[in-house]
């Protein structure tokens, strides 16, 4: 799978295509939509499911030099407004602001991002790097790894500095529950 197959898949979901255009319309500093939403609404294409089926929520990721609360709870609620008739649960994080919460939630040191595409490659999982926002007339799409994982519906863990096993293990034990077809690669 390359990334316009990719794209045209995860785009069949319309909550993703809007809050897209949500994103590019606000005009977020480095805003993508990031993740399970759209690497799920692929997996449900490709079996057969309803395309929202089993999404949790839908992650929006921007970077804003501004790394106060109260910056980024404007921002959280002025997008909950605006995509508020999707009747989805959004969750919407400034990339600039992760290492002042991260270590306390989750015992792990997490040293500051320059940009939110430094938050994907963080993910715990390689097959959910991805984001995708609007660019020109179009869309770009970040992927370090590549489409073969999400095509082929294997979860592979993304070994780095905040990376933890028994997270791992909870994530894809829910993925292979709603996705039996997947294919879960396990921690080392």
């Amino acid at each position: 799978m390359g990334k316009d197959e990719f794209l045209a898949l995860a785009l069949k979901n319309p909550v993703n295509t809007a809050i897209i255009d949500e994103l590019h319309r606000l005009a977020l500093p480095d805003a993508w939509l990031v993740s399970g939403c759209l690497v799920q609404t692929v997996w449900n294409v490709l079996t057969g499911r309803a395309v929202d089926y089993g999404i949790a929520d839908y992650d929006i990721f921007y970077f804003d030099p501004d790394a106060s609360w109260d910056a980024e709870d404007a921002v959280i609620r002025k997008l909950q407004t605006r995509l508020d008739h999707l009747g989805v649960k959004i969750e919407t994080r400034n990339q600039a602001r992760v290492h002042l919460w991260y270590p306390a939630k989750h015992g792990l040191p997490y040293p500051p991002l320059s940009r939110s595409t430094d938050g994907i490659d963080r993910f715990l999982t390689q097959n959910t790097q991805v984001g995708v926002r609007r660019a020109g007339d179009g869309f770009e799409v970040y992927a370090p790894h590549g489409f073969d994982d999400v095509a082929g519906l294997i979860a592979r863990p993304n070994p780095g500095p905040n990376f933890s096993a028994a997270n791992y293990a909870v994530k894809a034990q829910r993925w292979k529950a709603l996705w039996p077809e997947l294919t879960v690669i396990a921690a080392e």
